[in-house]
């Protein structure tokens, strides 16, 4: 049996500059892996993919973690099957890319558990077909990402940082703040060229301080309420807070956990969903069970 962590991700900053031939927008984004996570266990099963899961709700239909392994025994010829647990953790339509961080912990471990050996290579490309997100999750850490947000660059990672999420009770839609964004005249912005100078620079609490996401004004616009959370957020002490991809999850960043964890309070009892973390380093993390014992594995 395997045992996965499967991290979601927040988005330092994120440029839309247009959309592309394909439909998707061409868009330049600094992707930041986190400690909330997703777990997922996996064990041989004959007869085909079986998934149960608990948690937070997900959609049946086209859910990432059957299309994942099923794309990874399409491109390897592979016949077997396995039987998959998902503890949901990661809210779903929130902007934090929690779907395709379980599509790569699938890849990564069913690779393992089937004893495939394709290179992350071949599975970062695999997961490109599945969702723009997914080879980011199985890099992780701090990237760039270009085109479709999936032409990715490894950059320097920024400390453990305390990081406060809050969320309202529903969730957006990705495709319809995209939607949305094309009806509209936004000013060039280009807070991922400064992310990144200030990062090579050494310069992280610059770096932070320097995002932004082009999808705010949409999603504010639509949701005012969000925008006074954001200006709540700062008030509260946070060096930077913004929105999450298409959200409509806000994530505040702290010096340390314990400060985010100090301030969470306050937005719970205004009826926010609240999740205190840290910024992490690796997006999947794998563990192999033995005599009731996790062993890491790499």
């Amino acid at each position: 049996m395997l045992l996965a962590l499967a991290r979601a991700k927040i988005n330092l900053a994120l440029e839309v500059r247009g959309r592309r031939p394909d439909g998707y927008h061409e868009i330049v984004t600094v992707l930041q892996s986190i400690e909330l996570a997703d777990v997922l266990t996996f064990a041989p099963a004959e007869g085909g993919l079986f998934l149960e899961v608990s948690g937070e709700p997900v959609p049946k239909a086209n859910n990432l973690v059957l299309r994942a392994a099923e794309c990874l025994r399409q491109a390897t010829g592979y016949r077997g099957g396995a039987f998959i647990r998902l503890q949901k953790n990661i809210p779903v339509a929130a902007g934090l890319g929690g779907g395709s961080a379980d599509a790569a912990a699938t890849l990564v471990a069913l690779n393992r558990l089937w004893r495939l050996g394709c290179p992350e290579e071949f599975l970062e490309r695999l997961g490109a077909e599945i969702g723009v997100d997914i080879p980011f999750c199985l890099r992780g850490g701090t990237a760039l990402g270009r085109g479709r947000g999936d032409e990715l660059t490894s950059l320097p990672s920024l400390p453990a940082l305390g990081v406060l999420l809050v969320k309202p009770f529903y969730g957006l839609a990705t495709a319809a703040v995209y939607q949305e964004f094309d009806l509209h005249l936004h000013p060039p912005r280009y807070p991922a060229e400064e992310v990144t100078h200030w990062l090579y620079k050494g310069e992280w609490r610059l770096a932070v301080k320097s995002g932004g996401n082009m999808l705010e004004e949409v999603v504010f616009r639509r949701h005012p309420e969000l925008r006074r959370l954001k200006e709540e957020l700062l008030v509260a002490g946070a060096f930077y807070a913004g929105l999450s991809g298409t959200g409509p999850t806000l994530f505040a960043l702290f010096p340390s956990w314990e400060e985010a964890l100090d301030k969470a309070p306050v937005f719970a009892a205004q009826g926010w969903r609240v999740w205190v973390t840290t910024t992490a380093r690796r997006g999947i993390r794998l563990f192999r069970g033995e005599n009731d014992a996790a062993t890491f594995t790499g």
